[in-house]
């Protein structure tokens, strides 16, 4: 019996602005790349004004929040999606193949305290300790994360066409090595 191993080869891309990151889907989106190794990753602005909910309901889903439109075309485009509120960052969504990974991590309790339950799942897609600290802040200080994962042809391509969307970092991860691509 043959058992598929993930890809630990990974690419992200920093944006600043709901409207870049949405770019960048979309770039790759147009250009064939497999949206099922996709996430996207950022942090929802909490307010006591505002309602802020999630919900999921056979294949649709519904966000609330002042990122409601943005969150709910993304999650319409990728697999998994999650509301999750973390220690240290505050609300946070994730759509994509992330998304699983983050509840496999908090069902198996897995990390080693040293990262969030989101780093443990960055560094299972073969992203690096020092990169991970990096990602982190940067969805503290409000960036959105886009993530993808696949082998090293398919994320060299992405590279170029994520490079094209001007994102603020671009790094590709190949197994303990990391590339910086911006």
């Amino acid at each position: 019996m043959e058992i598929e191993m993930p890809d630990v080869n990974s690419i992200v891309a920093v944006y600043d602005t709901q409207q870049a990151a949405e770019a960048g889907v979309r770039e790759l989106q147009k250009a064939g790349f497999d949206l099922r190794k996709l996430s996207i990753v950022g942090k929802e602005y909490h307010s006591e004004e505002h309602i802020v909910g999630y919900y999921s309901a056979g294949d649709r889903m519904k966000y609330w929040g002042q990122m409601g439109a943005f969150w709910g075309g993304l999650c319409g485009l990728l697999s998994e999606s999650a509301f999750f509120v973390l220690p240290g960052m505050g609300p946070i969504l994730i759509a994509g193949p992330l998304a699983a990974g983050v509840v496999g991590s908090l069902e198996g309790a897995a990390g080693d305290g040293e990262f969030s339950i989101l780093g443990a799942c960055l560094s299972s897609f073969g992203i690096p300790k020092h990169n991970i600290r990096r990602y982190e802040w940067n969805l503290r200080e409000d960036k959105i994360l886009l993530v993808a994962h696949g082998a090293a042809k398919e994320l060299m391509r992405a590279k170029d066409i994520l490079r094209s969307t001007r994102p603020d970092q671009l790094n590709v991860h190949f197994e303990e090595k990391t590339i910086a691509a911006a």
